[in-house]
């Protein structure tokens, strides 16, 4: 197993590296459009449809959406999401209570559109929009940024799990995430946040806005990622998809990340240090 991660992973890095920091705009935006769809294909599975041309017609649907979401505000979606993942946390934290309200297939796999396509237009409105942050303007730093966050809170996590994790976060969800886990995930991306303020030579005004920003989007990516175990643990399955030898899915790669995104592009936005851009 660990020699399929590790092989998987030497594949894979240096195309994610090539599609996201090394493309045009438009290019962007097809590379993660496709990383979306695929991931649409596995949420499909979580979702309950269990014909592959369902799921592939449920992938292609969520492709055209994103295609037909190339010119809609973004902000608006943007906000969409932020109101969805505070609905997550309710659902999370009901868990199995309240499951016969959304278990249905047709409500599951629009679930999915709401983590989903926000997740790419979030990212692509950082990557097309005007940014500045202290000395900074390149918006590719941005979704570096973002990338690092929800990094550095799995490994903080991890950490402070495996030492002090006696309290459990959501045992009926995610056995095997804890308190302690979360508080170490925080506290590990809020030093990211002081670092990376330091090098972007911002104010101490934009240090303090950032620390706030990045513990709210470590806080998300944590839902982001029990929401998924939840979709997986009620319908039964381990892994998103076997996509990625040693890794499983897609879904179990991202699943962080598609809450984190949107709203802390959100936030940058409203905070001034991002503006909406143009293809």
């Amino acid at each position: 197993m660990l020699k399929n991660r590790i092989i998987t992973a030497l594949v894979l890095a240096p195309i994610a590296i090539g599609g996201i920091f090394f493309t045009s705009p438009l290019g962007f935006a097809l590379f993660t459009g496709a990383i979306i769809t695929l991931g649409a294909w596995e949420w499909a599975n979580m979702s309950g449809i269990e014909t592959q041309p369902g799921r592939v017609i449920y992938a292609a649907v969520v492709a055209a959406l994103l295609y037909g979401l190339l010119n809609v505000p973004s902000v608006a979606v943007l906000w969409l999401a932020v109101i969805w993942w505070l609905v997550c946390f309710w659902l999370v934290r009901r868990y199995p209570a309240g499951s016969d309200s959304w278990g249905a297939v047709p409500v599951r796999a629009v679930m999915g559109l709401l983590v989903l396509i926000p997740a790419w237009v979030g990212l692509n409105h950082l990557r097309t929009g005007g940014f500045q942050f202290g000395d900074l303007a390149d918006n590719r730093l941005a979704i570096l940024y973002i990338f690092l966050v929800v990094w550095v809170a799995d490994i903080g996590a991890y950490f402070a799990g495996r030492a002090f994790g006696k309290a459990k976060l959501a045992p009926r969800v995610s056995p095997g995430k804890s308190w302690a886990g979360v508080w170490g995930g925080l506290a590990a991306v809020a030093l990211l946040a002081v670092v990376a303020s330091q090098l972007a030579g911002a104010t101490p005004v934009q240090m303090a806005l950032l620390i706030v920003a990045t513990l709210v989007t470590g806080f998300v990516s944590v839902l982001g990622d029990l929401l998924e175990s939840m979709l997986k643990r009620f319908r039964g399955i381990k892994d998103s998809s076997q996509l990625l030898p040693g890794h499983g899915g897609i879904m179990d790669r991202i699943d962080s990340l598609t809450a984190a995104i949107p709203v802390f592009a959100l936030i940058i936005t409203l905070l001034g240090w991002l503006t909406t851009g143009h293809w």
